[in-house]
């Protein structure tokens, strides 16, 4: 039984959920009331008086998404869990800016409900009622993903973007740290403002300064007119500072009081201007560690990170890469001209254990390359140009063959989380054939 028992409001228009959740919530010591709909659940509102309201996403009438948005109005002190099938980017966004508390995907594992549940209720004993307007922002995004790490990272770009606080993304080349950047302006009140770009290393340490800051008429040498720097472009929009780990000791001084001050200085001016933009930052390189060397500011190092965002490198997260490859094929595809081309079983398993050092954007152009010279309309294992992962190129991958198999399997069981649904789709086998192969290998 939960530590602490609550009301709790299902919504879910198939009524084999209903019951099997609700059960579910019964047993754990929770009063419990379902809905058909997002009409039938706003109509229980004030006669139910529910602590957590759980609903489906995709129902037929009102959706998920319109009912936390009344329920923001109607019911701000109302925690929301969002649960749904369709787990892609913008829905968690949407959700989790709209003002969700938690976002599950289905099947929904009860063992994860059980102590969101309990956390919410012990929340609720705390927390100061407040209210949360809701938000109409359309996102535009592009990131996909059901690992449960990019679960959290939509999660977080969604909260991100309802505030103003200075973001640190963090992961190696490749993961998509602009994208998340760009997710996160796209997503906030300024979305209408200017999302500024700024790749650290591609301008030089002299320059740096005058691109971000701006400079007056005859500051330097070449300076024949005066220019406005981003932070003035981008408005109350987002400057975005890329490879932040490899700027100078003079220049981290210089943005850690724009932080702190929220004023800019020109080169060669003498008055301060104020700037309202937002920062986020990115980096590669671990900070932790030039901190201690003395190669990075402590006090910017902290100051930066006040929401922080780790990207998983692709190699991490096989599961996701079925759903990667045809959105990348899909998006690629259309201004070539050409239609999306289909990827062969062998081709799928080499793209899904492939170790991607390069990321996304390695299979970006791997993707890309192949959609152009696959015959018809198949990208088949000749099409990849992929370079050898150096795990592959030692003495190890000379194995039986039931040794990579085992590996393989265990490999994506352990991507998936356990999922053995999910893995056996990966897999391309039937969950009876991967039950066998885990008993015949040890694996269950």
């Amino acid at each position: 039984m939960s530590a602490v028992q609550g009301r709790v409001l299902l919504v879910d228009d198939d009524e084999q959920i209903r019951v099997s959740i609700g059960e579910a919530l019964d047993a754990w010591g929770h009063t419990v009331l379902t809905a058909d709909g997002g009409e039938q659940a706003i109509g229980l509102l004030h006669k139910f008086a529910p602590d957590v309201v759980i609903t489906d996403v995709r129902m037929d009438g009102m959706s998920g998404l319109d009912l936390l948005l009344t329920l923001r109005e109607k019911a701000p002190d109302v925690d929301v869990i969002v649960m749904t099938a369709f787990d892609d980017m913008p829905t968690v966004v949407k959700a989790m800016r709209g003002g969700a508390s938690d976002f599950l995907v289905k099947p929904l594992d009860l063992q994860v409900l059980r102590p969101l549940l309990a956390r919410l209720f012990e929340d609720r004993r705390t927390r100061k009622k407040q209210a949360r307007s809701p938000s109409v922002a359309q996102p535009h995004v592009d990131m996909v993903g059901r690992d449960p790490r990019m679960i959290e990272i939509f999660k977080l770009i969604g909260q991100a973007a309802a505030a103003r606080a200075t973001v640190l993304v963090r992961g190696e080349s490749g993961t998509g740290k602009e994208l998340v950047a760009r997710a996160i302006h796209s997503n906030s009140d300024a979305a209408a403002e200017p999302f500024v770009a700024i790749n650290c290393t591609a301008i030089p340490a002299s320059l740096l300064e005058s691109e971000l800051f701006g400079h007056t008429k005859g500051a330097f040498t070449g300076a024949v007119a005066a220019r406005r720097g981003c932070f003035v472009m981008a408005g109350r929009g987002t400057v975005f500072l890329d490879e932040i780990g490899d700027t100078s000791l003079e220049f981290q001084s210089k943005l850690l009081r724009v932080l702190q001050t929220h004023e800019i200085q020109p080169v060669g001016a003498e008055q301060m201007q104020r700037t309202e933009a937002r920062v986020v930052a990115a980096t590669h390189r671990n900070l932790e560690q030039l901190v201690a060397a003395g190669q990075f500011r402590e006090d910017l190092y902290y100051r930066l990170r006040v929401i922080e965002i780790v990207l998983p490198p692709l190699r991490d997260r096989a599961a996701d890469i079925p759903g990667i490859v045809q959105h990348i094929l899909e998006r690629s595809a259309q201004p070539m001209g050409i239609a999306a081309p289909r990827v062969s079983t062998e081709a799928m398993s080499i793209l899904t254990t492939h170790n991607w050092p390069g990321n996304v954007r390695e299979m970006e152009n791997c993707l890309t390359r192949a959609a152009v010279v696959a015959s018809a309309g198949v990208i088949r294992p000749e099409h990849l140009n992929l370079r050898s992962s150096p795990e592959r190129e030692d003495d190890d991958a000379l194995a039986p063959l039931s040794d990579v198999e085992r590996d393989h399997i265990s490999r994506v069981l352990k991507a998936t989380g356990g999922h053995k649904a999910r893995a056996a789709e990966i897999l391309q086998l039937s969950r009876s054939r991967l039950n066998r192969l885990l008993h015949r290998y040890g694996l269950e």
